[in-house]
């Protein structure tokens, strides 16, 4: 099922996600809907309080070249977290990102260049995963919402002032 994404500058962004405990079907469903949704509004990842859930859950599906200039992303392509720690990190890189909280908006943000995250997968087994290539900057993207934050608020005080300006002027224009 295909739920509404909760948009910038909602409060409930700023929510400290909760441990998920009960690995159940209503975990599947939410897992299920998840990906639904990130399919449905053409992302790339989605935390689960992109949705209005404060649990620590999140999916990534990178979308994988199938024909030249076709890309798909595959629900068995998934990668599913529950309950995300990163172990280790290094390096550093920037990278355009976006989000589906704050559609329309792309900008230029640091991070780590190689992560090594452990979590649970959807029947609670422990996994591991090291990565250096894009997902890594997804798999950060999406733990800052599980920590109350958005990509945004990791821009220099002069882009984020800028960013604000546009925003709101965006806001009154669809509300008019």
């Amino acid at each position: 099922m295909v739920r509404d994404i909760v948009i910038y500058p909602d409060k409930r962004l700023k929510s400290i996600s909760e441990e998920v405990e009960v690995f159940d079907e209503a975990l599947h469903k939410l897992l299920d809907d998840m990906y639904d949704t990130m399919i449905a509004k053409n992302g790339v990842g989605l935390a689960a309080i992109q949705i209005g859930v404060a649990q620590r859950v999140l999916v990534i599906n990178l979308p994988v070249e199938v024909e030249e200039d076709e890309f798909d992303q595959p629900r068995e392509n998934t990668l599913e977290m529950i309950n995300p720690v990163i172990q280790t990190c290094s390096g550093s890189c920037e990278n355009q990102e976006g989000c589906l909280s704050v559609p329309g908006f792309f900008e230029s943000i640091e991070r780590y260049e190689k992560v090594t995250v452990a979590y649970r997968d959807r029947h609670g087994n422990e996994q591991k995963i090291t990565d250096d290539t894009f997902l890594a900057i997804a798999i950060q993207h999406e733990m800052d919402h599980l920590n109350g934050r958005v990509f945004v608020e990791k821009l220099s005080y002069t882009k984020r002032k800028k960013f604000e300006k546009e925003w709101k002027r965006r806001q009154k224009e669809k509300e008019a």
